[in-house]
């Protein structure tokens, strides 16, 4: 925020002071200031008599609001006015004491502000109250009290003031309009008839009256009116000139003096009149009086009505702390220092033209109209401020001839300083015939360089300088159709580099194999006897070096022998070596004829003439000759047949042992034999059972007689153990580790 006096910043610890009517803020030192001067300024054509003696106001510095003089601010208060002096809180509004404003709303409705103190003026008051419209017709409706005045729009109704007709108008606040109909009305005397309103149905002609009155001898003086006349205003008692005597006398006689002495006081407000009674005013008076000077330093006798002033200069100092007073006979109550300041203002253009003043001057009061180039729009500015401040902003359109070779420039508005370059395009006609759509070039920045050489490393460069200049147009950029060498598309390219060019694709084209094409990059191809075929190797391709990829016949294996070329591969002569079906014998076959035969001559010309080496399920050499296929089961081979006790035998064929044709049974002879077999081998095994156990408890007796024996070499001690079929002959210490050595203990 800035004062607007001294045009400074307001901080949040300065003493600060608002005004209530623009609730502006000004340093509290900066008002009362401008405050005494406004004072000077106003009373300064007073003379020294009236000095002092009327409150004139002081206005404003903004919305120039006058103040009396009792108003000047001596201290610092804060917005709501409650405290003095408040102090500095960053967590609150600057100048603000924190507390409730209750300051009360404007226009007056009952209610008080309830934000905490703040600047500028209070919002409405958001109080919720029930009020009707102003009519008075509609029911009572609920509103904010700021707003609580509302209108239904229903006719208003009420009786106008003529008291004939109603207000026709939409319900309104205030008192209804004057009645706007009119009507034939008479004056007041009744001399006179007219057409007036309807609202002002009393008026007056502007004849006298001109009734005698009840005198007789006068007539009424009076202009249009109403009632009687009344009395002749000479009738009556009537008082002399000074006022002393009365007198009753007809109307017609004049009243004479009293003869006695005037007495009034007279314009000194001492003495009083001298003369008779007379008629007129009193005359000056003329008594000599001791009269004491205005400084009250000297004395002297003079007419009462003169006034004495001494000769004697006062030299107090005035409130500007650098002039005498130097006023002749002075009260005391010396005047403001009525010498002009004449000190050279801020704006460096002016003097102060304010009385002498303490302190800084105030801004100077001059403004400056300050203007657009072309001089149609203009702000004024304080004096001063046209160094700083920017040129208004015109909305005038430049006038300025264009620089470029277009007939006319953009619009733009009115400016300082050279014009914005042309951004038209250019439009000039290439060498192509196209127009260049570039923007206008014709006033181009171009940066200088190699102007100046440095004479050492130890010489600053200097900024690189700009020249402008008219720049040639750039290289068409129109899109013009071109097919590529190969003829593969057809793609736009700029004009000023449209020609033939390779797409980057393999040609394509068909060699003269059939088989393969051109895989060479897109390239210009010469046509061959006018053909148009644009799928043809032309002399430019590349010549086909692969070998023949044609797909063989079904069987052969082998690859062509000729390189690529079109139609068919001839016949494949190649020798196969294969095996025969019993993969014993190596053949030799053509491949043609092995390739070309069917099913049957395959198995011929694969088979090798001998008997087949394989072996039958049965175990019998195959009797047919090298074949395919699996062997036939039917073997004609004669075999020896024998009974399940072999005894027995019978020839018989292979193939229908193997179908369970033929069997052979054991007889009676066969079966008596196995029974004999069968209790044989009974006896055998009961033996073998016996051996097993006397084995077993031979085991047993002999490990008890290792336990006995562990304990008398243990003990000292020897007991003769059972017969185990050991030596007993030797002593008992012998016997013991002879038995231990033998079961390895």
């Amino acid at each position: 925020m800035t004062c607007l006096i001294c045009i400074a910043s307001v901080k949040r610890n300065q003493a600060v002071w608002s005004c209530c009517g623009c609730f502006c803020i000004f340093h509290l030192v900066c008002i009362q200031k401008w405050a005494k001067d406004s004072l000077f300024l106003v009373s300064s054509p007073l003379t020294d008599d009236d000095f002092g003696k009327k409150d004139y106001p002081w206005p404003c510095p903004k919305c120039r609001f006058e103040y009396k003089r009792s108003e000047t601010p001596s201290r610092y208060y804060c917005y709501c006015g409650k405290v003095e002096n408040p102090p500095l809180d960053p967590w609150l509004v600057p100048h603000s004491c924190g507390q409730i404003c209750e300051r009360e709303f404007k226009p007056p409705c009952g209610h008080k502000c309830l934000l905490l103190c703040h600047p500028g003026p209070c919002p409405p008051c958001p109080k919720m109250v029930t009020t009707t419209c102003h009519c008075k017709k509609a029911k009572p409706v609920p509103r904010r009290c700021s707003a609580k005045e509302w209108s239904c729009h229903l006719p208003c109704g009420r009786l106008l003031l003529c008291g004939q007709h109603t207000c026709e108008n939409p319900c309104h606040a205030g008192n209804c309009q004057p009645c706007p109909r009119v009507s034939k009305q008479r004056c007041i005397c009744g001399r006179q008839t007219a057409e007036r309103l309807c609202a002002s149905p009393q008026w007056q002609c502007d004849q006298v009256c001109g009734k005698a009155l009840p005198c007789g001898n006068h007539t009424c003086e009076q202009v249009c009116h109403a009632g009687p006349c009344g009395d002749c205003p000479r009738s009556g008692k009537r008082s002399c000139p000074c006022g002393k005597s009365k007198f009753t006398l007809p109307c017609t006689e004049d009243v004479p003096t009293c003869g006695d002495s005037c007495d009034k006081v007279l314009e000194c407000g001492i003495h009083k009149c001298s003369q008779r009674c007379h008629r007129g005013p009193c005359e000056i008076c003329r008594q000599e009086v001791e009269k004491q000077c205005r400084c009250g330093k000297h004395t002297k006798r003079m007419p009462c009505h003169k006034p004495y002033l001494c000769e004697t200069k006062c030299t107090k100092i005035r409130d500007c702390q650098k002039h005498q007073c130097r006023r002749k006979c002075c009260s005391g109550n010396c005047p403001p220092c009525d010498q002009v300041c004449g000190r050279t203002l801020g704006c460096r253009n002016h003097k102060c033209p304010s009385g002498c003043h303490r302190g800084s001057c105030n801004p100077c009061p001059e403004t400056v109209d300050v203007k657009c180039n072309c001089g149609k729009t203009v702000i004024k500015v304080p004096c001063g401020r046209e160094r700083t401040i920017k040129p208004p902003k015109c909305k005038q359109l430049c006038s300025r001839p264009p620089t470029c070779h277009h007939p006319t420039q953009e619009k733009h508005y009115c400016h300082f300083g050279r014009c914005p370059p042309c951004r038209q395009s250019c439009q000039k006609t290439l060498v192509c015939g196209h127009l260049c759509p570039v923007p206008c070039h014709d006033e181009a920045l171009v940066k200088q360089t190699g102007l100046h050489q440095s004479a050492g490393p130890w010489e600053q460069p200097s900024e690189p300088a700009f020249i402008q200049t008219a720049l040639p147009c750039p290289p068409c950029q129109v899109p013009v159709p071109v097919e590529c060498l190969g003829q593969h598309e057809v793609s736009p390219l700029p004009c000023h580099s449209a020609g033939p060019y390779s797409c980057k694709r393999p040609c394509g084209r068909l060699l003269n194999c059939q088989n393969h094409t051109c895989m060479k990059e897109c390239h210009h191809v010469t046509k061959i006897n006018g053909s148009a075929d644009g799928k043809k190797a032309g002399p430019e391709c590349l010549q086909c070096e692969e070998e023949c990829t044609k797909p063989r016949p079904p069987g052969c294996s082998h690859r062509c022998v000729l390189p690529c070329h079109p139609g068919d591969c001839p016949s494949c002569l190649q020798m196969l070596k294969i095996k025969c079906h019993c993969k014993l014998s190596v053949l030799y076959i053509e491949c043609l004829k092995l390739t070309s035969a069917d099913l049957k001559e395959k198995d011929l010309l694969t088979s090798c003439k001998n008997q087949c080496p394989k072996e039958l399920p049965c175990g019998h050499r195959c009797k047919e000759i090298c074949h395919s296929g699996c062997c036939p089961l039917n073997c004609n081979q004669k075999v020896k047949l024998r009974c399940p006790c072999k005894r027995l035998k019978k020839e018989v064929q292979c193939s229908k042992i193997q179908e369970g044709q033929v069997s052979l049974e054991c007889d009676a002879l066969c079966k008596e034999m196995k029974r004999k077999a069968s209790e044989i081998k009974e006896a055998e095994a009961k033996a073998a059972i016996e051996e097993e156990k006397r084995r077993q408890q031979a085991e047993l007796s002999c490990s008890a007689t290792l336990t006995a024996c562990k304990r008398s070499l243990a003990n000292g001690s020897f007991v003769q153990p059972n017969k185990c079929g050991s030596e007993l002959n030797a002593g008992p210490p012998t016997f013991c580790r002879m038995i231990l050595r033998a079961h390895n203990f």
